[in-house]
């Protein structure tokens, strides 16, 4: 490709990563790059990755590792020398090899359109062109080449590919890698259809309420194909073509039953499929001592000061205003638990903080929300719902505790 370039007269520089995972050979490799740079009379970049360590601090492959440490770098010099794009040479064959192992993987639609030959500043101007063309091209012209030897092991599964099913496929149907090519291009067309039908279906199917997706339970079990468009509804929130079954089978459960990813749930709620974020369990309680203040914490934005008693008694759902010599300090907020009580205002029995939540018909994820303002070991606040009875003001109360909240 850079001797293309050349050739062309295009202006344009090389970028070496060197990995050091093949040891001489890639001090070998960036040898032989710098030196046809010099050949070419162009500028060269190079670097060097401990692509290892990257990797197992991040637990992913080297492979992957390898890619987003060439990329980002790639990029960074696209900025900093305000290149028009990054061209790299995948060419046929690694298109092809990309879509069977997107296949494999069950990667849907997406999968098939391989890789782009424009993505964002990524150009790939020879991926129209086979290896055998490549190398008719190299032979032709007497261009020196290096092998890098770990293309030569079926260890990968992409080497395996291209070593082991391309040949017998070209074998069983001679030219099927170049028709492999050609259906990825009409592949790349028919999904523009398929994603603007999809987009469709998404925008009737899915409201957003804040963080939380709502989806109908029954308007969804009569789209068509379902299985189609609730793979596609549901992949932006992690769920895979293995966990969609699980996904489907909530259509017939009943409310309480989720599936969960790595950061969301979808939810059964009645009539609805909800996903939701996954709760943060790393802060379960904040205290609120005797001092005026405020505390951010990760469902609202607390604020609470010692007053006198008012004319008028608030009425604003979260607002608190409790008779501060009944409480002990600090106070105590937390998420309810199943066993909580408290004697709701104007009660003297006490009640379930479960029975109360379900009187008021809230959700399953609504109620997973709700927090209670603690003294002691009494509930004095359901927080946004009912204070407790034996904190209320009285004619006898002088001073109160006002603890004000706004969800974030």
């Amino acid at each position: 490709m850079a001797h293309l370039f050349h050739q062309a007269g295009i202006r344009f520089e090389l970028a070496h990563c060197n990995f050091q995972l093949r040891e001489e050979e890639s001090e070998r490799d960036q040898a032989f790059v710098q030196s046809l740079a010099a050949k070419l009379n162009i500028n060269i970049y190079t670097t060097k990755f401990d692509t290892v360590t990257y990797s197992q601090e991040r637990k992913i492959s080297i492979q992957v590792a390898a890619r987003e440490l060439r990329y980002k770098w790639l990029e960074e010099i696209r900025r900093q020398g305000d290149f028009q794009a990054i061209a790299t040479a995948h060419h046929l064959q690694d298109n092809v090899e990309t879509v069977l192992i997107n296949l494999c993987k069950g990667t849907g639609m997406a999968g098939l359109h391989g890789i782009l030959p424009k993505q964002g500043y990524i150009i790939r101007p020879i991926l129209f062109a086979s290896r055998e063309q490549i190398l008719g091209y190299v032979t032709k012209n007497e261009i020196e080449f290096v092998e890098d030897s770990s293309n030569l092991t079926d260890k990968y599964t992409r080497n395996f590919i291209r070593h082991q099913v391309l040949p017998l496929l070209n074998e069983v149907h001679p030219g099927a890698v170049q028709n492999f090519g050609n259906s990825i291009e009409k592949f790349r067309e028919a999904e523009l259809l398929y994603r603007e039908a999809v987009n469709q279906l998404t925008t009737k199917l899915i409201e957003k309420r804040g963080t939380e997706y709502f989806i109908p339970v029954l308007k969804l079990k009569k789209t068509e194909p379902l299985q189609t468009v609730a793979y596609e509804l549901f992949k932006p929130f992690q769920i895979n073509s293995n966990q969609l079954s699980q996904v489907l089978g909530l259509l017939e459960s009943e409310t309480g039953k989720f599936v969960q990813t790595q950061d969301y749930r979808i939810i059964r709620d009645r009539s609805w499929l909800i996903v939701a974020p996954r709760l943060n369990p790393a802060i379960s309680h904040y205290l609120i001592d005797e001092k005026q203040g405020s505390i951010e914490t990760n469902f609202a934005s607390i604020q609470w000061q010692q007053k006198s008693k008012p004319e008028h008694i608030a009425t604003e759902s979260q607002r608190a205003q409790l008779d501060i010599d009944k409480i002990k300090f600090p106070l105590v907020i937390r998420r309810w638990r199943q066993g909580d009580y408290f004697y709701p205002l104007g009660m003297n029995k006490k009640k379930k903080v479960s029975k109360l939540l379900h009187d008021l018909k809230l959700s399953m994820l609504q109620k997973e929300q709700v927090h209670v303002l603690v003294s002691g070991s009494h509930i004095v606040w359901v927080m946004g719902y009912r204070i407790d009875h034996r904190f209320r003001i009285t004619d006898q109360t002088e001073d109160i505790l006002e603890v004000h909240f706004n969800t974030l």
